[in-house]
């Protein structure tokens, strides 16, 4: 998964989909953003056909209050079907997709009060806050759980096998291919 740092409009803007998998045989459906080849290897920029979520618990008391993204699988069972109710009551279908959770259905109109900026701490890295809107929030054994979705679109980057199957790039492949990538994708730009 990573932020988009390439143009959200392009000529090849949903050229086709592809389904990616991950280890447990989950799958997720993605539009194929912009799709290149460099040294004889084919790399696309997906774009998941439904939105995707994100569900964080509340932690703490009134000015100390934290969020916590829940990333347990375990944790994600339990609270699955709560969530999956709560989001049906907006239409929306909650999916336990590979690599992340998604909404299908139609999202509703941003309100900036119902907006959370998360601020992402990394060491090594100068990453921007993320701009996150409420769906939803419910309870489950007392512990407070809130439905977010992202503002900014979730991308995922990954190389065509031979067979045809998208494989995810991981972080230190993306870090390598990246400057290859973003040379081909500006100088197909202009």
């Amino acid at each position: 998964m990573f932020s988009s740092q390439f143009p959200e409009e392009n000529d090849n803007a949903h050229a086709g989909s592809i389904t990616l998998t991950d280890e447990k045989g989950r799958a997720l459906e993605c539009y194929i953003e912009h799709s290149l080849t460099v040294d004889g290897q084919e790399y696309v920029l997906l774009l998941p056909v439904d939105s995707p979520v994100e569900i964080f618990a509340w932690q703490g008391e009134d000015e100390e209050e934290e969020a916590i993204l829940v990333e347990d699988d375990a944790i994600i069972d339990q609270i699955f079907g709560i969530a999956h109710a709560v989001l049906s009551e907006q239409n929306l279908i909650l999916k336990n997709t590979a690599y992340a959770l998604t909404v299908a259905g139609e999202l509703p109109p941003v309100e900036e009060s119902e907006l959370f900026t998360l601020e992402i701490e990394d060491e090594g890295a100068d990453l921007e806050p993320e701009q996150l809107q409420l769906l939803a929030s419910f309870y489950h054994e007392e512990q407070e759980y809130a439905i977010y979705t992202p503002l900014d679109p979730l991308l995922f980057f990954a190389r065509v096998s031979k067979t045809g199957n998208p494989e995810l790039l991981s972080p230190e492949e993306f870090r390598q291919v990246q400057p290859l990538l973003e040379e081909h994708l500006f100088n197909e730009v202009e």
